[in-house]
Parts: C-alpha cells; sequence; structure tokens
C-alpha cells in the first residue's frame, strides 16, 4: 500500500582520513528515470556505483547526484639532498677562485636547483575512499526513499479525498432529477414537437430524429464508465506501488468521460454537476502527476 512521490531529496556524509565528503540526491517529477551525475575527476566509477544504487531502486523521476569533496592543504616536507650539496661544495672548493670573488656561501648552494626537495604527504588512500562512498550511497539511498515516501504519504490522503468528491458527484448525476425519466420525456417532447413545428418533415425523418434527440439525452455509458474508472483508482491506492502512469492514464480517461457528460447535458442541474466534476478530475490529475 506505499505511495510514493516523485519528488524528494537526500544527503549524505562521512570522513575519510583528512578528506571530507558529502552526497546530495535531488529528485523531481519525470515521465521515466533520468539520473545525472556529477562527481570530482578521478572518482567517475563511484558515481557509476552510485547511479546504479538509484536506477535500481527508483522507477521514475528526474534525479540530480552530486559528490563533494573538501580536502585539506597539501604540507610539504621539505628535504636537503646532503650528498649534492657535499659534491657541490667540493667542487667550487676545487675551483680557483678570481681575486676579489668570495668563496661559495651556503645560502647560495643551498639555492641551487634540486639541493632542496620537498615532497607532499599522500592523500587518503583511494580504496578506502572508494569503500566509504559506496557506503554512503546505500544510505543516501535509503534516505532518499524515505522523503518520497513521505510525500507520497501525504499524496495519497489529497487523492483519495479527491476519489470522494468524485464518486460523490458521480452519483449525484446518477440521482438528477433532469435524468428522471419524466424529464426525459418531456424534452423529448418539447424537441419533437419544435421539428413538427418547422415543418416539411416525413414520419421517417421525423422518427429518426427523435431517435437522435433520445440517445443524445442518454449519459447512461458515461456514468457506467465514471463508475469503473473511479474502481480503478481505488484499487490501485489499495496495492500501492508505482501506480502514476496508470493513475495518470486513469486521469485522462475521467476527464474525457466529464468533458462528455457535460455535452450530453440537457439539463442545467447534471450540467453544473459535470463542470464540478470536470474540476475535480483536473485536480486530480495534477496530483497524479506527481506519483511515482
Amino acid at each position: 500500500m506505499i505511495l510514493s512521490s516523485m519528488t524528494g531529496f537526500a544527503r549524505a556524509t562521512g570522513t575519510t582520513g583528512p578528506v571530507q565528503w558529502a552526497w546530495e540526491v535531488r529528485s523531481v517529477n519525470g515521465r521515466g528515470l533520468d539520473v545525472r551525475l556529477r562527481v570530482p575527476n578521478g572518482l567517475e566509477a563511484v558515481g557509476e556505483v552510485a547511479r546504479t544504487a538509484l536506477q535500481k531502486t527508483l522507477t521514475r523521476g528526474q534525479c540530480q547526484l552530486s559528490l563533494n569533496l573538501t580536502r585539506p592543504e597539501a604540507r610539504a616536507r621539505v628535504r636537503i639532498n646532503e650528498k649534492l650539496l657535499a659534491e657541490l661544495a667540493a667542487a667550487t672548493a676545487r675551483v680557483p677562485r678570481p681575486e676579489g670573488l668570495a668563496p661559495a656561501s651556503l645560502d647560495g648552494l643551498l639555492g641551487i636547483r634540486g639541493v632542496i626537495e620537498s615532497e607532499e604527504e599522500p592523500a587518503a588512500e583511494s580504496d578506502t575512499l572508494a569503500h566509504d562512498l559506496a557506503e554512503g550511497v546505500v544510505r543516501l539511498v535509503a534516505d532518499l526513499v524515505e522523503t518520497r515516501r513521505a510525500e507520497g504519504r501525504q499524496l495519497r490522503a489529497i487523492i483519495e479525498g479527491q476519489l470522494v468528491a468524485m464518486s460523490r458527484l458521480r452519483q449525484a448525476a446518477e440521482t438528477c432529477p433532469g435524468r428522471q425519466p419524466e424529464a426525459v420525456k418531456a424534452r423529448l417532447s418539447a424537441s419533437i414537437a419544435a421539428l413538427m413545428e418547422a415543418g416539411g418533415l416525413d414520419p421517417d425523418r421525423l422518427h429518426q430524429e427523435a431517435v437522435l434527440i433520445a440517445a443524445k439525452a442518454d449519459v447512461r455509458e458515461e456514468l457506467d464508465r465514471l463508475g469503473a474508472h473511479l474502481d480503478s483508482v481505488g484499487e490501485l491506492l489499495t496495492h500501492g506501488g508505482a501506480i502514476g502512469r496508470k493513475l495518470d492514464f486513469l486521469a485522462q480517461e475521467l476527464g474525457r468521460e466529464a468533458n462528455t457528460l457535460c455535452a450530453k447535458a440537457g439539463d442545467i442541474a447534471l450540467s453544473r454537476i459535470g463542470l464540478d466534476l470536470k474540476a475535480v478530475v483536473e485536480q486530480f490529475r495534477e496530483q497524479v502527476q506527481n506519483v511515482e
């Protein structure tokens, strides 16, 4: 009986060594399932794992999935190449110095390229980071599913209320005084009388016109189909699951029958019921657009 919305948001964070990371996913309405991915360079494989997890869990919706990493500034370690420094010092000592030229100083030798070397501290192990990010994806997907279900519970309450309203309007149309045989007969008699006054119609043509008028006044089939569609909506809500597409189809069918009811209504009261039904059906259709 679970009903899920296509709208949701989830965030999963963690720390691996000096690296802080955060997964985020947003989902909105979509005709199918579309997962768009944005991850830092070098972590495309982890991103595909996250995309696959969403695709296996969700049925519909447009998802924006992103991964953000925060790394501390790399601290460099300085090392003096003592062997090279000793060789340079020995070489300068062997070379005759022109008069007035001071011997090579230590700071001068240290400024020679290669004497001072720097090494950056290694980053967190990539395997450990990938493992932690994969665990974060599991939490992320579970949280997204829960937020979509939470909104789905609110959608269910709204849709069930609209289903009750549509059923009441259908019943009102069923018992509308304008549909009673006496009222239909009176309208039919008035239409035939108008045709006879116009003159020029033979009895066979008059009979055909009467049949057409009677058929147009009968909304029995529309009411029966409305009832069947409303029963189908109730059954889908009872079973739950990924029923958004089916509800959307039924909303279109309900709208079609409501339009026909309005077009065939030869009575003001029945016409007003049809217009009220059309308004509720449109509201119903707007809501089911959000259902997975």
